[in-house]
């Protein structure tokens, strides 16, 4: 009876045990995305205030809630009832401006990072019918006309228009685009990778001219990826030949495509030029509408992207009135385009004149009326300016770098926090700013949408991603937390850690740390979405259930601290940047919980750029890192993104040439593996060739895997989860 008990209670122990310790995390859930949270797919409010529009969760319908209940209250397109044309599923949608018909888009292809083709298809609100958008193949960006009685849309780079009320008649308004020589309406691969762009064409408000931007690379030298047949897709074309993807791409220095503005008369089919200043070498960044017919806005900037110019120009006379004109320090950031807003009456615009990115309203002749904001924090993202009001809607830092609140300056001078929780919160305003989704996350909880007033009040939670957390309960997770630290050199650094969940001090732990690190990015945020692979830094709880410590620091250069500790970094990317990784491991090696011996270091594209900084930065204090699709070189990346930081190599010649990872090949510490895709039409194969070159002369081991027909994202079919299992290999390896 004794053993008996004795028995029982051991077992009662190990399942006591067993159940505290939690499942077990495995890393092919984790690159399946088992554990990505809910969202709310391609939300658009519409234009009446009370209502908004999203796709369903099985992409069949686009459905209208109200702003204040968040309850369904009609469906705007079924495609099961949906008469004429039938579609499989919805991958996106466009709203007539007078909300009558919609563009349903759907087959979407990639071409790049934000550029793709889809077959599109309207349908009629009214009719309950679909039909064709053209027959003449996949399209690309279609628009509205302000009068929704038009759509032009961009095929093999010319520029197409479909009149609605005339039969659907489709007539070509371009006809000298061709690929690898002249794109009309959509931009080159380099305005659309550095200035984050997709479309580069609009209607004139009165919905008579369109008006886009002319993209001549003819001149630009070229690229070539080596594509070879593959699996998942598999590309049955190269089975016993290789073949090659060749694309235009400028390097600092040499040649950009010759931009210029041209108008499209629909009445008279007159095509004229624009006459807009602009630089031998400058940039034509950004076209946007206004609500005057005899002004579109332009934007330009010069080569060196420190002088930003706003232009009305008229389509028909094709002059151009300079309304606006900022001169950065050192140069202007390139998410600043997209939060300029341009309303009825006003332009609102980010700066950072002062030190901290604020905003300033200005009429559209460019008289300034006022700044917005002011204060030691960062205006993050612009909602928009209410005319009637005179309140200005924005998400900024007040609280501190890793927080971010939904806020509203007022007419008065008066700032407010609409948002409710400490974390990172985002916003979807109604059309008439009276509503607000309020997507809100910190570093132990998952989004949550909530539905509010203007003034803050929270109506409803309309998804809180509870389910994600009950399962996530039932894993054993470790602890994450924020933390602060000071370098030798007086610098204080952000940064965020996971322990495992069984943490004891008195164990001296090895750690793998994550970084980015450059300019303007920032991955030390009090929000869910961390980490190598997001997803409430699970692929770092993952590690952290085999014994290592993660964590990440950001170092100078990185964003939500002001124009002096992000541009610190300029003319010499990854010198800074490099030394405060190392400072972070220095530190982290006087924790009495870390062993110091064995600490790694690993990132993706700039981080994996950093990553090679970091190990040859001179202090041997990696044991381990792993670079995937690292620059090596800004001599071999794009010209819109290094010149920004680094100007050409003409004038920056040692920054160039003295600050990469090639130049220091020869004081590479630790166990390195590299990672590239030979199709990355980003950050070029290139790079890790040559690096692995100097290595090699430099008698230094290393390891080395490509991916075949992989672009800078290295996924499809089995490739990410291959990718993350041999990064960890290589740290149990030299770790343990």
């Amino acid at each position: 009876m004794k053993l008996r008990l004795s028995i029982l209670t051991v077992l009662a122990i190990w399942f006591c045990s067993s159940a505290f310790a939690g499942e077990k995390l495995s890393l092919k859930s984790i690159t399946n995305g088992d554990f990505r949270p809910k969202t709310m797919k391609e939300v658009r409010p519409m234009a009446d205030g009370e209502t908004y529009a999203q796709i369903s969760d099985d992409g069949k319908r686009i459905e209208i809630s109200s702003f204040r209940t968040g309850k369904q209250v009609s469906v705007l397109f079924d495609a099961t009832t949906a008469r004429g044309a039938q579609i499989d599923r919805v991958n996106d949608y466009i709203i007539s401006p007078d909300g009558t018909r919609l563009l349903i888009q759907t087959k979407t292809k990639s071409i790049y990072r934000r550029s793709f083709t889809a077959t599109y298809y309207i349908y009629s609100i009214r009719n309950n019918k679909l039909e064709p958008l053209s027959d003449g193949g996949p399209q690309q960006t279609p628009v509205f006309s302000p009068d929704g009685n038009q759509i032009a849309f961009v095929r093999d780079n010319n520029i197409w228009l479909v009149k609605l009320l005339y039969d659907n008649a489709e007539s070509q308004v371009t006809t000298d685009g061709k690929f690898n020589e002249v794109l009309n309406g959509i931009p080159d691969w380099v305005y659309e990778e550095e200035f984050s762009t997709n479309s580069s064409m609009v209607f004139s408000a009165d919905s008579k001219q369109i008006v886009w931007i002319r993209y001549d690379e003819s001149a630009v030298k070229q690229y070539s990826m080596q594509i070879f047949k593959g699996l998942n897709p598999e590309r049955s074309e190269y089975a016993e030949y290789p073949g090659d993807y060749t694309y235009k791409y400028p390097v600092p220095g040499q040649v950009n495509s010759k931009v210029s503005v041209h108008s499209y008369d629909i009445q008279s089919h007159q095509t004229r030029k624009i006459n807009v200043p602009l630089d031998a070498d400058g940039y034509i960044p950004r076209i946007k509408a206004t609500s005057d017919p005899t002004k579109v806005a332009i934007m330009t900037m010069n080569r060196h992207q420190d002088m930003l110019r706003i232009y009305m120009a008229n389509p028909l006379s094709t002059v151009c009135q300079l309304a606006l004109e900022e001169k950065a320090d050192k140069y202007f950031k390139e998410e600043g385009l997209e939060e300029i807003k341009l309303t009825d009456s006003h332009i609102l615009l980010p700066s950072e004149r002062d030190g901290y990115n604020h905003l300033y309203l200005y009429n559209l002749n460019g008289q300034l009326l006022r700044q917005i904001v002011n204060g030691l924090f960062v205006v993050k993202s612009v909602y928009g300016y209410d005319e009637k009001t005179g309140d200005t809607y924005f998400a900024a830092n007040p609280e501190g770098a890793t927080e971010q609140q939904v806020m509203v300056a007022h007419a008065n001078g008066k700032t407010e926090v609409l948002s409710q929780k400490a974390g990172v919160n985002h916003a979807i305003f109604s059309s008439n700013f009276k509503y607000f989704i309020n997507i809100w996350s910190d570093l132990h909880h998952p989004a949550e949408y909530t539905l509010c007033q203007n003034n803050g009040k929270v109506l409803q939670t309309i998804l809180d991603n509870q389910e994600l957390e009950n399962k996530l309960a039932a894993y054993e997770l470790g602890k994450k937390e924020l933390f602060t630290f000071t370098t030798s050199e007086g610098v204080k650094l952000n940064g965020w850690m996971v322990k495992p969940a069984n943490f004891n001090p008195a164990t001296q732990y090895p750690v793998i740390m994550y970084q980015y690190g450059g300019p303007g990015n920032q991955q030390v945020l009090n929000q869910w979405g961390i980490g190598m692979s997001g997803q409430g830094a699970i692929l770092e709880q993952y590690l952290a259930q085999q014994g290592y410590i993660c964590v990440c620091v950001d170092n100078r250069g990185t964003g939500g601290r002001g124009a002096e500790f992000e541009k610190c970094t300029y003319l010499r990317l990854g010198e800074l940047e490099a030394r405060d990784q190392v400072e972070t491991a220095l530190w982290l090696g006087q924790q009495t919980y870390v062993d110091k011996e064995r600490i790694g270091i690993w990132g993706w594209s700039y981080g994996g750029w950093n990553t090679l900084m970091s190990m040859s930065e001179g202090r041997p204090v990696f044991k381990a890192g792993v670079a995937i699709a690292p620059p090596t070189c800004w001599r071999y990346y794009d010209t819109i993104y290094t010149e920004r930081y680094m100007r050409t190599p003409n004038e920056n010649k040692s920054g160039y040439d003295e600050v990469n990872p090639i130049y220091r090949a020869s004081q590479l510490h630790g166990a390195l593996l590299i990672c590239h895709g030979l199709a990355d039409d980003n950050v070029h194969y290139q790079n890790t060739a040559e690096y692995v070159e100097a290595l090699v002369q430099a008698d230094k081991d290393f390891r080395q895997l490509v991916y075949t027909n992989r672009n800078h994202s290295i996924f499809g079919g089995n490739t990410r989860h291959h990718l993350y299992r041999q990064a960890i290999n290589h740290f149990n390896e030299e770790l343990k």
